[in-house]
Order: C-alpha cells, then sequence, then structure tokens
C-alpha cells in the first residue's frame, strides 16, 4: 500500500504536517531529535571505550599471570 507514494506523496505530507503542527513546534521537535542522537552516540562511544580499557585489563591481568599458574587457570 505504502510502496508507491513517491515524492508528491511524501511532500503533500510534509505540508499537510508542516500546517497542522506549525513550524516553531516541528523545528523544536526536530532540536530534541538531535539531542537524543547525539546523547545516543556519545553513550555508544563510551560504551565501547570501557569494553577497550577491560579487555587491555584482562590482557595485562594475564600477562601477569606465571606459565605454573597458566595451567592452573
Amino acid at each position: 500500500m505504502l510502496n508507491n507514494i513517491g515524492l508528491p506523496g511524501i511532500l503533500l505530507i510534509a505540508v499537510v504536517v508542516l500546517v497542522l503542527f506549525g513550524r516553531g513546534k516541528i523545528s523544536s521537535l526536530m532540536g530534541e531529535v538531535g539531542k537524543g542522537i547525539t546523547s545516543f552516540k556519545k553513550g555508544i562511544n563510551d560504551g565501547t571505550k570501557e569494553l577497550e580499557e577491560e579487555s587491555k585489563d584482562a590482557e595485562a591481568s594475564m600477562q601477569d599471570v606465571t606459565p605454573a599458574d597458566k595451567d592452573k587457570v
């Protein structure tokens, strides 16, 4: 059903939304969406940094183990 919307249909929907909500409401909504995307990206970067730090700590702790202790692990 929605496969054949095309460019004119999308433009019509955009105009109707603009008329219903107004320019100010839409711009503030898009600002909030932008803040959400920025926060999401920051969370992803923080998570990857934590995982990298944990893997480095794990590697360092494995290097501290003597060969005799490796047989026990």
